[in-house]
């Protein structure tokens, strides 16, 4: 079953999570949006790091229909990590990971910014296999599968790469000390929103490079790979790939193209 799952996925037939994305949008986030009340807001590690209701009964809501198509999946969720970081050593497990982020750009969220998206990859033994990355408020919609590309509602994603001499747009996390060497003739820094659309802005060639100096792989594993199938790349400091089970060199970077990489790369201080 598990196998023949993940031929369905990796052939292509990416049509019935994508239904479940969309439900669990439809049902947990959209009727919350702009409706939140005070007490279904809370903060968790100072006032940048909220949760709602709408992220746990989102991620409920996930868990419950992505296992349902996968039996024998897991599910690593950011608001499961939360609760009991343990959840993560699955990432590094046998059984098919399901990654989720089910509001990712929370703040975005909760003022009213419809700059937020849902996100969910599926990995195993470490590979991200597919993503998907729904941002229900602007009615978009990416899918990655490794190998097989990546598109933006049904149409082709290509990153492409920056005209000769064109400034190099990026935009960092809160965390801004490791970065700012950054501050360069020919980049231009700006803060990070949601990470995910982040990574949609790069796959679709309107960005040209992201870094960041964090790991959670709910923020990172779906937009990496759609970046990579679009025709990006990434590296950390170290010149390595990102690894979705943790313990890589930061900050790193995705972008549109290898050299683009490699010029933040070098940035960062890789080089």
């Amino acid at each position: 079953m598990i196998g023949d799952f993940l031929e369905h996925v990796l052939g292509g037939g990416t049509g019935e999570v994508e239904e479940a994305v969309r439900k669990a949008a439809a049902a947990e986030i959209m009727p919350r949006f702009r409706q939140l009340a005070a007490d279904e807001i809370v903060e968790k590690n100072g006032p940048h790091d909220l949760v709602t209701v709408a992220d746990r009964a989102a991620e409920a809501h996930l868990t419950a229909s992505l296992t349902a198509l996968l039996p024998g999946s897991v599910v690593v969720g950011e608001e499961a990590v939360h609760a009991d970081p343990a959840v993560c050593d699955a990432l590094r497990g046998d059984a098919p990971v399901w990654i989720v982020d089910p509001v990712d750009g929370t703040r975005q969220f909760v003022h009213g910014d419809p700059a937020f998206c849902t996100l969910v990859a599926l990995a195993r033994h470490g590979e991200v296999l597919a993503s998907w990355t729904f941002a229900p408020a602007l009615e978009e919609f990416a899918v990655a599968v490794r190998g097989r590309g990546a598109t933006l509602d049904g149409r082709p994603l290509r990153s492409g790469s920056p005209d000769p001499g064109a400034v190099l747009e990026d935009t960092t996390p809160e965390q801004k000390r490791a970065l700012l060497s950054l501050d360069t003739e020919g980049v231009r820094r700006r803060p990070c929103g949601s990470a995910g659309l982040e990574y949609l802005a790069v796959a679709r060639g309107a960005l040209d490079a992201v870094a960041f100096s964090w790991e959670y792989a709910w923020d990172h594993a779906a937009g990496l790979l759609l970046v990579a199938e679009a025709g990006g790349a990434d590296t950390t400091v170290a010149g390595e790939r990102f690894r979705v089970t943790g313990g890589n060199a930061l900050p790193f970077t995705a972008a549109r193209d290898a050299v683009t990489a490699e010029r933040i790369r070098g940035l960062l201080g890789g080089l």
